[in-house]
């Protein structure tokens, strides 16, 4: 694949894949852990033990970046890599977006119980965000890119926000803008400075097959 700067790339994205092209997970722990201690990457919460998902039929970002990182559960050590509570992920930065017709939901564990978030659903106004953080293991949907920078020193990136960076001498990527069409998303975590969910609807589902977003 070639891409010229200013080009539009267009592709179905699966992160699993992505990692083991990338780098050798040994390397990539050393990198995380390292980057930590030395405070080059940011954890700035515990995680808890559950995964979230999100869907999402689009979204609009203006100002990308993607990166490695380490989501640490509560009494986690994150100098540790083998710790089974610790959670190499894909970070991604947007500094500011929209997403239409959002779900979010996450099941309780131990119960046959499920919390379900949906906003956004009216398409003139989209749930909207501003300095996104995602720690994610997972995403699909269909992608396109704008003005990409692939294989960008991770401590460079400038397009995410002003905490979305990695740890110097890792790769990372990062655009002018991304659209991500029928997205499907796995996460430990998100933040943001801001969160606008328009038309907030929560619910609870409980059952032998309680709802989910996918």
């Amino acid at each position: 694949m070639s891409v010229a700067q200013g080009s539009v790339v267009k592709g179905r994205t699966r992160w699993k894949r992505f990692a083991t092209v990338v780098a050798p997970a040994g390397f990539i722990a050393g990198a995380i852990v390292f980057g930590q201690a030395t405070g080059a990457i940011a954890a700035s919460f515990n995680v808890s033990g559950s995964q979230f998902k999100v869907s999402a039929d689009k979204l609009e970002g203006t100002g990308f970046v993607q990166y490695g990182g380490l989501a640490t559960e509560k009494g986690g050590n994150p100098q540790n890599p083998a710790d089974p509570k610790n959670h190499f992920v894909a970070v991604s930065g947007i500094s500011r977006a929209k997403l239409y017709n959002l779900c979010q939901s996450v099941k309780v564990p131990g119960l046959p119980v499920s919390m379900v978030i949906r906003a956004g659903k009216d398409a003139n106004n989209p749930a909207e965000a501003t300095d996104l953080l995602i720690d994610m293991s997972s995403l699909k949907g269909d992608a396109t890119f704008n003005n990409i920078q692939i294989g960008i020193d991770a401590s460079d990136l400038t397009k995410g926000g002003p905490n979305a960076k990695g740890l110097q001498g890792s790769f990372a990527q990062q655009a002018d803008s991304v659209t991500i069409d029928n997205l499907k998303q796995v996460a430990w975590s998100t933040s943001a400075g801001t969160f606008k969910l328009t038309g907030l609807d929560l619910g609870l589902s409980a059952g032998s097959n309680p709802e989910e977003c996918f």
